[in-house]
């Protein structure tokens, strides 16, 4: 039996900033629209744009924030990204014992946290980079994506316990000093960081605020893998504001089931990352990006055949479960390839370019699949994102990605 890798001290420090964090959000999770409904009394309008306007918005921010990252230290960095977010959270509980908490505050807010997320993993992104061997940045990546999905399993069922008891701007407390202790840990990650090279000019320079997707679009494995991962993304996340709708509404299922029914899969989290060096060890990394890229895509239709009762639940627990376990052992191997691809210089610009994306993708799916849940159902809505994300395969790369796996891009010379 292999034994557990060490990957030293300071990924340590880092790894357990990263995990307070992400247990934070867990417990926040679903926040916004939750005060947005239960304080504010807003509409499904409302909580829609909270949903998808505060995030867009936010990666619109975070596009000239790229740069900018790439010529600063990142450790920095990523600590004033976590007291801006620690900052702008706690208004919310201040605000609301005061009885003045608003809409448009919490669409800032919304906005405000994206930008900074999508930033403070850029920074951090890099800062693997450097502090881990390439050899085990696959081992790294899958612990950090091991983490995430524990923290998803875990979170909300706490957070929903909490809210009832202590009231609904509880887990925003929780998640506003989660950001707080996360910026703690990474002063504790020791060892002096390089000052970032200026030989690639200024992050004011024209076309600087571009070269994060110069560098993707240009790389034939990164463009086929991003714009793969943006329909994937945005398709399966549209699909959680209307199985709310068709679970809670339509079907009647009572909000604990509701909650278990997206908590139990993320479970599948664990053993997905766990896997994943295992597998590539076995079958390599293109077999991953292949089949395991198309098992992802091939369950989200059977939500749109959810009934009531148990089967019903059982169903949706399944699906996500099979999704969740093939996007966990995916993710990190993803992640792993995209880094090693990525010359140091880049690494914040692509890392960006590839969130804020994502983001704008999701962004769009979920306002595209509410649309059309409106004017049909949101079964029929279901069905046609379960049918689009079947030809997303067909984005996966064809070709070896080895054959890619060069040396890396130069860094650029002083002019």
């Amino acid at each position: 039996m292999v034994g557990r890798r060490r990957l030293g001290r300071q990924f340590g420090w880092l790894w357990a900033a990263y995990a307070v964090s992400a247990y934070g959000s867990g417990l926040g999770f679903g926040a916004f629209p939750l005060i947005a409904v239960m304080v504010l009394h807003a509409g499904p309008a409302e909580v829609s744009a909270l949903s998808a306007v505060g995030p867009a918005v936010g990666a619109l921010i975070a596009v000239p924030l790229a740069p900018w990252v790439d010529f600063r230290r990142k450790r920095p960095v990523m600590i004033a990204m976590d007291l801006i977010r620690f900052a702008v959270m706690a208004t919310i509980p201040v605000a609301y014992a005061f009885g003045v908490l608003g809409f448009v505050q919490l669409l800032v807010i919304s906005a405000v946290v994206a930008a900074a997320r999508i930033a403070f993993n850029a920074a951090s992104g890099a800062c693997l980079k450097a502090l881990i061997p390439p050899d085990d940045l696959l081992v790294a990546n899958a612990r950090l994506e091991s983490t995430n999905w524990s923290s998803i399993a875990v979170g909300p069922p706490l957070g929903g316990a909490a809210i009832g008891l202590f009231g609904p701007a509880t887990t925003v407390v929780a998640d506003a000093l989660s950001y707080l202790l996360s910026a703690l840990g990474i002063t504790a990650v020791r060892g002096r960081e390089e000052a970032p090279g200026t030989a690639g000019g200024s992050p004011l320079r024209a076309g600087a605020l571009l070269d994060g997707w110069r560098h993707i679009m240009g790389h034939p494995g990164l463009r086929a893998l991003y714009l793969n991962n943006m329909l994937v993304a945005g398709l399966i996340m549209a699909t959680e504001p209307l199985l709310a709708v068709l679970l809670l509404r339509r079907l009647g299922f009572p909000p604990w089931q509701y909650g278990l029914a997206f908590a139990a899969p993320c479970l599948g989290g664990l053993i997905g990352s766990r896997l994943a060096r295992r597998v590539v060890a076995r079958h390599g990394r293109q077999w991953v990006f292949r089949t395991v890229g198309t098992l992802r895509a091939v369950w989200l239709i059977g939500l749109a055949f959810v009934r009531p009762g148990v089967v019903g639940l059982l169903t949706v627990i399944a699906v996500e479960l099979a999704i969740i376990v093939n996007m966990s052992l995916y993710t990190p191997v993803l992640a792993t390839y995209r880094l090693e691809q990525t010359p140091r210089h880049l690494v914040a610009r692509t890392l960006s370019a590839w969130s804020i994306g994502q983001q704008a993708a999701i962004a769009v799916c979920t306002a595209l699949g509410g649309l059309l849940a409106d004017v049909t159902s949101p079964r029929t809505a279901l069905t046609v994102a379960g049918a689009l994300i079947l030809t997303t395969p067909l984005l996966l790369p064809r070709h070896d990605l080895t054959s890619h796996q060069g040396e890396p891009l130069p860094e650029p010379t002083p002019r």
